[in-house]
């Protein structure tokens, strides 16, 4: 058993929605800087929640900029979908195996909600959404969304793994990537055991079902290790577990981050939250009547 494998761990904050719970590992007051894992800086984990009959998750439209949103809802008992909207006038309902990558670029606006079949039984709800800060020169693409169900499953030693973004031992996903990157769920199997190399120039790992440890060493629920750079690992569980791997290309630039805005200015995240409370945003066709106003008072950016 060996410490030098894990950089740190952080804690997420959970937040009580009533019918489900979010816990968010970065960005965290704990590290007190923005954090970044690669080209991920926001990690939301949700789940496993089955909420009452009639009552939804409903996110009302909101901006974006200078980040891409990864959408990820996990298989098993918890399955359920989402139904996203966007301003560029996609629509697609989310399912598990399927990801989708929104990328916000100099700006986009969309709304999540349950689909309308789920609301009389009551949702389910248990995934991951990540944020991927736009590396240096991308900052104001165009946006645009995609959906992949054709990705990659790796299965050996009793594990398995899905490649929903980037390269995993030899696999790559057709997911589009800006900057290098690497995301994945591992399903562990009773007894089962998987190396985790050193490629990356940066990674970490979530357990977000059952157990497991990495080097020997337990990994707490919900809890992002950070592994150390450099240093190859191995992820093992005697009685099954479920794991997020996530990492990339480390950032030359700082980012800065405030509310729903991400980028290495804060005078364009100024102008973004301009923008949105004098409602120069486009709207979401199909969904253009609610939306989440600006938080209330100046910006505290952070980063």
């Amino acid at each position: 058993m060996s410490a030098e494998a894990i950089l740190r761990t952080i804690a997420p904050v959970t937040h009580d929605l009533g019918a489900f719970k979010v816990r968010r590992a970065i960005p965290s007051r704990e590290v007190g800087d923005v954090a970044m894992v690669g080209p991920f800086i926001f990690v939301d984990q949700f789940g496993p929640s089955h909420l009452p009959p009639g009552a939804a998750m409903d996110v009302r439209p909101h901006p974006h900029i200078g980040l891409a949103t990864v959408t990820w809802l996990f298989d098993g008992a918890y399955a359920g979908a989402i139904e996203h909207r966007d301003s560029l006038g996609s629509f697609a309902t989310i399912h598990p195996g399927q990801v989708n990558l929104m990328t916000a670029g100099r700006g986009i606006v969309h709304s999540e909600r349950s689909p309308a079949g789920e609301r009389p039984g009551g949702p389910k709800l248990y995934g991951m959404q990540t944020w991927l800060a736009l590396p240096d020169g991308q900052e104001e693409i165009a946006p645009a969304f995609e959906s992949r169900a054709d990705l990659p499953l790796i299965e050996s030693g009793g594990a398995s793994a899905q490649v929903i973004m980037g390269t995993l031992w030899g696999e790559t996903a057709s997911t589009t990537q800006h900057s290098p990157t690497i995301y994945a769920e591992i399903a562990l199997a009773p007894g089962g055991k998987l190396p985790i190399d050193a490629e990356a120039d940066e990674r970490a790992v979530m357990l977000v079902g059952g157990e497991a440890t990495i080097e020997g060493l337990p990994l707490g629920l919900y809890e992002l290790t950070l592994l150390a750079p450099g240093v190859a690992a191995t992820l093992a569980s005697a009685g099954g577990g479920r794991v997020m791997l996530m990492g990339g290309a480390a950032f030359a630039t700082r980012r800065r981050l405030w509310w729903n805005f991400v980028s290495s200015s804060a005078e364009r995240i100024e102008q973004a939250a301009l923008d949105w409370r004098e409602r120069r945003f486009p709207t979401v066709p199909g969904d253009d009547v609610e939306f989440i106003p600006l938080p209330q008072g100046t910006p505290r950016i952070r980063g």
